[in-house]
């Protein structure tokens, strides 16, 4: 009986044995099992995901083992690294060639529609390449906003009749466009003495001609240019176009590029709110006709300056529907002055106002800051302030005419754009023909003109030298003058009549 108890219960000891190590090793597998899985599983979520460890219960630890972040496929050009590859689109890329004798209008066309579709993406014109470029509109609506056409190559226009057909108003527009920017180191070059040459003499010449008479009693005329007849291809059409125009426009800017012999105005805004334009050139003869530096049109809110303009044609042109301009820090010369105008042409309507011109520089211009409008207009100029303006040699400084007439005659008429709340402070410096030519509507006086510290100084030339000149003009001198402009009227005019509703703006 014992012996049997021993060997049961070694037995049972062996077997209990044998059944505990299973026990152990299988609960172990388990453990294992499981670790091993939940391993894979969490590898395979980060593969999938990528930041998955992100929201691991809060906490931010990265595994120890992650792969290296792939590098860009296509790096940001040279010059263009604060910029994403994928919003730069240079025109080298889309087929342009860059040497000024091939046609890269196609690549330019190719360019922007790729361009237009990315918001804040950058058309590149290259540096050091120049591109022939026919007309083009790069176009809205539908664009993108931001876009910034980063102007660092030369671009210049065709100078065969056959690119421009019967003609056309424009050379390179932008139209309905957000945030466009136009900026760079580059330049456009419109070639323009092909369109010079071609220039009859009655085109309409500036109306302040007729104020300036030679000491030799002869007619002034624009003198011949000389040109490069091997540029030509036939002769160009009638129709000049501008050289850079942006209609429909919110948030403007150009900033930095030179824009030079433009075929007609360099540099155009219409229909445009928030425009600004700084350190900005333009560069062409002072005998090129109607070649306005920068035009403005129907457009607020526009802020210019820290520039220097050089052309035939007023530095910069104010037409009508313009209000909230600032003009600053203008180098102006050669060229025709600041003007506001001309207005009310073809008994048309005009309205400007609150219109700033100060710190401006005039060498050897024709004008100096004025306003002109035509007979038969109607609507009003108010509130316009010229200040510091530093004239050299300028033909007439200070000029208000509403007589304006670029034809060999117009007829009288009554209705005028009534002007009231005109500034001139500071001008000073010397001119060569008359300081002061303020000649206002017999029917609608001007209103309101102010005149402070005036001072400038005759140099004899080669016109006649004239005094200061008033007709219907009521205001107030607050300082004393050089030369004493006795003609003001002091006061508002007596019999002035009372604006109609065609006059209101």
């Amino acid at each position: 009986m014992g012996g049997f108890s021993f060997r049961n219960f070694t037995f049972m000891f062996i077997v209990a044995f044998l059944v505990w190590s299973s026990n152990v090793e299988t609960c172990y597998a388990r453990r294992g099992r499981h670790w091993r899985q939940t391993t894979t599983s969490s590898a395979s979520l980060y593969k999938k995901k990528g930041k998955s460890h992100h929201h691991n219960n809060g906490s931010k630890s990265k595994p120890k083992h992650s792969s290296p972040p792939s590098m860009p496929t296509n790096p940001p050009r040279k010059g263009y690294d604060d910029v994403p590859s994928s919003t730069i689109f240079d025109v080298r890329s889309f087929g342009a060639t860059g040497d000024g004798k091939t046609d890269d209008t196609k690549a330019f066309q190719a360019a922007w529609a790729a361009a237009c579709k990315v918001e804040a993406s950058t058309f590149v014109v290259p540096s050091q390449y120049v591109f022939l470029v026919g007309p083009i509109s790069f176009s809205g609506p539908y664009c993108q906003h931001n876009i910034v056409f980063q102007l660092d190559g030369t671009i210049i226009a065709p100078v065969d009749a056959k690119s421009w057909g019967s003609g056309l108003m424009q050379w390179l527009e932008f139209t309905k466009l957000v945030g466009i920017t136009v900026k760079g180191s580059g330049v456009i070059d419109g070639r323009g003495s092909v369109w010079w040459q071609d220039t009859p003499y009655d085109d309409p010449l500036d109306d302040e001609l007729k104020l300036i008479i030679p000491l030799n009693k002869t007619s002034l005329r624009y003198p011949p240019i000389p040109l490069n007849s091997s540029l030509g291809g036939g002769k160009m059409p009638s129709i000049k176009p501008t050289a850079l125009r942006f209609y429909g426009s919110f948030n403007v800017t150009v900033t930095g590029i030179t824009i030079q012999n433009s075929q007609q105005c360099h540099l155009k805004f219409d229909n445009c709110i928030g425009v600004t334009v700084y350190n900005f050139t333009v560069s062409s003869p002072g005998d090129s006709p109607n070649t306005d530096g920068i035009h403005l049109q129907n457009s607020k809110d526009v802020l210019i300056r820290s520039s220097n303009i050089a052309c035939g044609d007023d530095c910069v042109s104010i037409q009508t529907g313009c209000t909230n301009v600032y003009v600053h820090n203008i180098n102006c010369g050669p060229g025709h002055g600041i003007s506001i105008g001309s207005l009310g042409k073809d008994n048309t309507k005009a309205c400007v106002s609150n219109i700033t011109v100060k710190d401006v520089v005039m060498q050897n211009t024709m004008n100096g800051v004025r306003i002109k409008t035509w007979q038969g207009g109607s609507g009003s100029v108010q509130g316009v302030f010229f200040s510091n303006i530093q004239v050299s040699e300028v033909q007439l400084p200070i000029v208000i005419d509403q007589f304006y007439c670029d034809k060999s005659k117009c007829k009288n008429q009554t209705s005028a754009v009534a002007l009231s709340g005109i500034n001139f402070e500071r001008i000073r410096g010397t001119y060569t023909v008359k300081p002061v030519h303020l000649a206002c509507s017999d029917s609608m006086p001007c209103q309101d003109v102010t005149l402070t510290d005036i001072q400038l100084k005759p140099i004899q030339e080669r016109y006649h030298m004239y005094d200061p000149y008033c007709w219907q003009t009521f205001g107030e001198l607050y300082t004393p003058t050089l030369p004493p402009i006795d003609c003001l009227q002091v006061g508002k005019p007596s019999s002035n009549r009372i604006q109609g509703d065609h006059d209101q703006c």
